[in-house]
């Protein structure tokens, strides 16, 4: 399944995706969302509306040639990889392999309204449904930043997200359950069955299906995220699984869970940040309650802390439709560090290290946000920034990478793709996959010298 793609091929995609980042440069990008109320770490916050049931599903119309996300000026866009099957989420292996991982959510088909020449593609590669349950490895032997070698991982999968590799082992994080497989460094495939660690509470309302897993950075424990399984539970079924809506903590060998953090509805991204060394994690909130409410965010996770759901959101403001039946727990809600607006889908978050970006970005938070599908106008479809001092936010989410949607004279519904997953390569650079376009984005400081 390893293959190498030519190199004519690759020079001629190679100087396609470097015209186009200086086309980029050059255009005015694409009208962006208008962005709603409740951002920042005091956002303001509307009047509840119970009665909002706005549904606005994006129509993926792809990139057109030559044109690329928007970055701020000195930086480049360049097309990393293409032919993807929806590209979910990236993780970058000790080696410096890039795992992508390819899995889709079965429960909004309004998401696969992909081009003719996608859906063909999908069809030869033997994938029928929406999730093509796989882990492709990508590497770069020549060093010239493509990657030239392109294989199948894993597979036979049961829509995988987050991955982390330590020590001989790779764990995958299944909906159902965490996976623990033989693993050894440079390996281009795992064959090998892998080990079921810890069984996880499968689906969720509108497919809150993603399961993310990352490392204490002394290898000593593993960290899981599980969404709920409904909006704000009025039924009571996540009442009955405290695992539900949480970041869960365990030994490497599955012994030991615990539940480390609750009222989190739909955590995805996990970080760890590098000046106080504390858990950070994106959450996407509940829906139900007005355009602009409830605000997505990015927070540090404490162990034992209630961040409010279902009962209260954004420390202790009361859901109207949980009134009165959990007042000690409104009362001791934890109000999230940072909104990052309603309705966005914050997906990923990656704290920028080294010094191959510019001074200014370093210690900051990029926060990747895949886009809304329940509020009037779209918002999220971007990368943001937010800058970052002594382990805290330090001012307000600015646009880094854009474009994304809505897509000029295509329609108010049409969206080129949606970005998900972060990484970054050896050299600093930072991958965005965008699981709509089914593509692989790089962006790298190329403004001269030594950033400062």
């Amino acid at each position: 399944m390893i293959g190498r793609t030519p190199r004519r091929a690759a020079a001629a995609l190679l100087l396609l995706v470097t015209s186009a980042g200086a086309l980029a440069a050059q255009r005015t990008p694409s009208a962006r969302p208008a962005h709603p109320r409740g951002y920042g770490p005091e956002p303001q916050l509307p009047a509840p509306d119970t009665t909002h049931r706005v549904q606005k599903w994006a129509r993926v119309v792809g990139w057109p040639q030559g044109v690329t996300p928007a970055a701020p000026a000195g930086f480049e866009v360049t097309l990393w990889a293409a032919g993807l099957f929806t590209p979910r989420w990236l993780y970058r292996l000790p080696n410096g392999d890039v795992l992508v991982v390819e899995s889709g959510n079965p429960g909004t088909p309004r998401d696969w309204a992909l081009p003719a020449e996608v859906l063909a593609a999908r069809v030869q590669a033997r994938i029928r449904g929406p999730s093509a349950n796989r882990i492709t490895v990508l590497r770069d032997t020549t060093g010239d930043g493509v990657p030239d070698v392109r294989g199948i991982f894993l597979e036979g999968l049961n829509q995988p997200f987050g991955v982390v590799a330590l020590g001989e082992h790779l764990y995958v994080a299944n909906t159902d359950a965490l996976l623990r497989f033989p693993y050894r460094a440079g390996q281009l495939a795992i064959t090998r069955r892998g080990e079921k660690i810890l069984d996880l509470p499968a689906g969720g309302y509108n497919n809150h299906w993603t399961r993310n897993v990352v490392a204490r950075p002394d290898g000593r424990k593993l960290y899981v995220t599980v969404g709920s399984a409904t909006n704000v539970d009025t039924e009571g079924i996540d009442a009955r699984d405290p695992r539900r809506a949480a970041v869960l903590e365990l030994d490497p060998d599955g012994r030991n869970m615990r539940v480390f953090a609750t009222g989190l509805r739909n955590p995805n991204g996990l970080a760890w940040e590098p000046t106080t060394g504390a858990l950070w994690a994106a959450v996407n909130e509940r829906d139900g309650l007005g355009d602009d409410l409830v605000p997505d965010y990015v927070t540090s996770v404490r162990a034992g802390a209630f961040y409010g759901w279902p009962y209260a959101y954004y420390g202790a403001n009361e859901d109207p439709r949980q009134a009165g039946k959990r007042p000690d727990l409104v009362r001791r809600a934890v109000a999230p560090d940072f909104a990052t607006g309603a309705h966005t889908a914050t997906m990923n978050l990656l704290f920028v290290g080294g010094d191959h970006f510019p001074a200014r970005y370093r210690g900051g938070l990029l926060v990747s946000q895949r886009g809304s599908w329940n509020r009037n106008a779209f918002a999220g479809y971007r990368v943001g920034f937010i800058p970052f001092a002594n382990g805290r936010p330090a001012g307000p989410m600015e646009d880094f990478l854009t474009g994304f949607a809505p897509a000029a004279g295509e329609g108010d519904d049409a969206v080129r793709g949606r970005p998900v997953g972060l990484a970054t390569l050896a050299d600093g650079s930072l991958l965005v996959s965008d699981d709509a376009s089914n593509v692989v984005w790089r962006v790298r400081w190329t403004g001269g010298g030594t950033p400062r």
